[in-house]
């Protein structure tokens, strides 16, 4: 989180960037970051988390999860995740949603059905460019809305 806060104060600092406008967005482990940013900087407006790992095993690298900060979201985040995810189970997703529903913050969950890991990786076989297309747009508006775009 420190290295997100000093790219942030040093983006403020380049007198360009509109700090009243902060969001985030990350794929697979950024992803994950996506969350847990949300949770610790009240300056974020949105964040958009693609198929980020939402239950790591705890330890000194990961001292939390996503589902373990869901109450203490300080922005909206969408997150956008694969029906047919090897790596991020359903059942992990739904218990996310159950935890934000629980916590009463306004984050929005898109599971695409049939869809795997990284669905939004051209490069990959994994691509599909229906859910890919359908998920940046929906970060586009997720992020008009929230006042970051």
């Amino acid at each position: 989180m420190s290295d997100l806060d000093a790219t942030v104060a040093w983006a403020k600092g380049t007198g360009k960037a509109d700090a009243n406008r902060l969001g985030i967005t990350g794929f697979c482990r950024g992803g994950r970051t996506v969350w847990l940013y949300a949770a610790h900087n009240p300056d974020v407006k949105a964040g958009v988390a693609w198929y980020g790992p939402l239950a790591f095993p705890v330890n000194e690298l990961h001292p939390k999860n996503a589902i373990d900060v869901a109450a203490d979201l300080k922005a909206p985040v969408l997150g956008l995740y694969g029906g047919a995810d090897p790596v991020i189970p359903v059942e992990q997703v739904e218990k996310l949603k159950a935890a934000l529903a629980a916590a009463k913050k306004p984050s929005e969950i898109v599971i695409y059905p049939d869809t795997p890991h990284a669905f939004n990786a051209d490069y990959r076989p994994s691509y599909r460019p229906e859910a890919a297309k359908d998920g940046w747009n929906r970060m586009l508006a997720w992020f008009k809305k929230y006042g970051v775009a």
